[in-house]
């Protein structure tokens, strides 16, 4: 976390380069100096402020996901009172949201991921993360699934999620975020109707 006192104005600009030096040089080479200068700021106040690049990049992290949220958020409440599906549809496209799927964002996430597993700070933002997820998507699930099989389905949506959203930050080609939301959809749609028939078996028999 950032010490306080830095103006947010400053503290955008360096979030802003760092997201455009991972973006053109890549974690291992986006240098203190090279984040410093893109900002405009001195290499001492990254220092003072952030303790290290590892901090810059918690702290870059920590907007990513505050964006992911706000995205999620404000699809979720436009919807109101509606039913799960349309939560579990907000919820992958906040996820797919343009915040979360710039060239520069996908590349600082890919970093995130990798320096997660060596450092106890992000790591525990990962996981935050990851079970932000999993209780939004297990919670919408539950609406309609017995609680075992509810979990089981927030699983899997998740792991889709990360997966398409994984592969397409990988390929060549770049992500095509609308293919992306549609197969998570149809994992949805099929989910559902598993529900409805689980239903429907248990008023046969009630």
């Amino acid at each position: 976390m950032p010490k306080l006192g830095m103006q947010p104005i400053r503290r955008r600009q360096l979030i802003q380069a760092t997201l455009e030096a991972i973006d053109e040089l890549g974690l291992a080479d986006a240098t203190i100096a090279s984040i410093a200068k893109r900002a405009g700021v001195s290499t001492g106040i990254i220092s003072h402020y952030f303790n290290g690049k590892d901090g810059l990049l918690e702290a870059t992290m920590r907007h990513v996901l505050a964006d992911l949220g706000k995205a999620v958020r404000e699809r979720r409440d436009a919807l109101g009172a509606a039913g799960p599906e349309a939560h579990l549809h907000a919820i992958i496209d906040g996820n797919f949201d343009p915040s979360q799927t710039s060239r520069s964002v996908m590349k600082t996430w890919l970093a995130f991921w990798a320096s997660s597993m060596h450092h106890a700070p992000l790591q525990r933002l990962q996981r935050v993360n990851d079970r932000r997820l999993y209780s939004n998507l297990s919670t919408q699930f539950r609406r309609v699934l017995p609680k075992r099989q509810a979990r089981d389905a927030a699983r899997g949506l998740a792991a889709l999620i990360d997966g398409l959203w994984l592969r397409g930050a990988l390929a060549p080609e770049g992500l095509n975020v609308e293919r992306a939301r549609q197969l998570a959809y149809e994992y949805v749609r099929e989910q559902l109707d598993n529900a409805r028939r689980y239903q429907t078996r248990a008023n046969e028999y009630a």
